[in-house]
């Protein structure tokens, strides 16, 4: 089996290192193409005005200068063109991946692209403890991370679909165990606009975001992560609200 890592934290991130240890246990032909510097939050970009520049940083690794999904690309349409990958793992992201996370996540993303190309894609993400970002610890992607990819490699998966898995952030021995759930939306309203002032008196912005209550569902991502669950979560790439095509149908009949 041939495995791609990828991620959206660069390629000199400790958690890639930690995806790499995970992929080793499963497959000894992993490559690594993954973007040169940190890419969080930009969702399915590509880039566009710019070249897409590639380092080489020995057999089977590269670095991209662009975006999680531009080095997916650059992996299946040119690196590994010749020697496609059967799975692509992307990740470990610092930080989770839950609920509309998904819809920023350059860490998902990349997984995204993958199922589009029809690999089986997998993103994985380590939380941190609420407001410690400096805290991140993998301990328990790494010691889990094996027994949550294992039965995944076969199951008969849908076709253009991916599986978001989010580690809690606790030790290994203090997981609940895995639970397989959908995903959920917290309130909206997180968004803060950061104003400074430059040495020149002109104002930028740092966007930021404000914590906001979660979901609670217990079949939800989010509410699974509050036991500090694995959570595993199939995502689809057709958006279309099927429920709705025949209300706007309807509509426009009327109309």
């Amino acid at each position: 089996m041939r495995i791609l890592l990828t991620n959206d934290d660069g390629y000199h991130a400790p958690g890639l290192k930690v995806l790499e240890g995970i992929a080793a246990t499963l497959s000894d032909d992993v490559w690594i193409v993954a973007p040169s510097e940190e890419q969080s939050g930009t969702d399915r970009a590509l880039t566009l005005t710019r070249p897409i520049r590639v380092r080489r940083h020995g057999d089977k690794r590269f670095a991209v200068a662009g975006t999680p999904t531009d080095a997916v690309m650059m992996a299946l349409g040119e690196l590994m063109r010749d020697c496609k990958p059967d799975l692509i793992l992307s990740g470990v992201n610092r930080g989770g991946n839950l609920g509309e996370d998904v819809l920023y996540s350059g860490t998902v993303s990349a997984a995204a692209e993958g199922a589009l190309a029809g690999v089986r894609a997998i993103a994985l993400s380590q939380r941190y403890p609420d407001g410690d970002r400096a805290a991140v610890s993998f301990s328990a992607a790494e010691a889990w991370g094996e027994r949550v990819l294992r039965p995944l490699l076969d199951a008969p998966l849908a076709r253009r679909t991916l599986v978001n898995v989010n580690f809690p952030p606790v030790s290994p021995d203090a997981v609940s165990g895995v639970r397989v759930v959908r995903q959920g939306l917290r309130d909206y309203g997180r968004v803060r606009m950061d104003r400074r002032d430059d040495p020149r008196g002109f104002p930028y912005y740092w966007l930021a975001m404000d914590s906001v209550a979660a979901t609670a569902d217990a079949d939800t991502d989010l509410g699974a992560a509050c036991d500090d669950r694995i959570t595993v979560t199939p995502l689809h790439l057709d958006l279309t609200h099927d429920a709705s095509l025949a209300m706007l149908a309807d509509v426009y009949r009327k109309a």
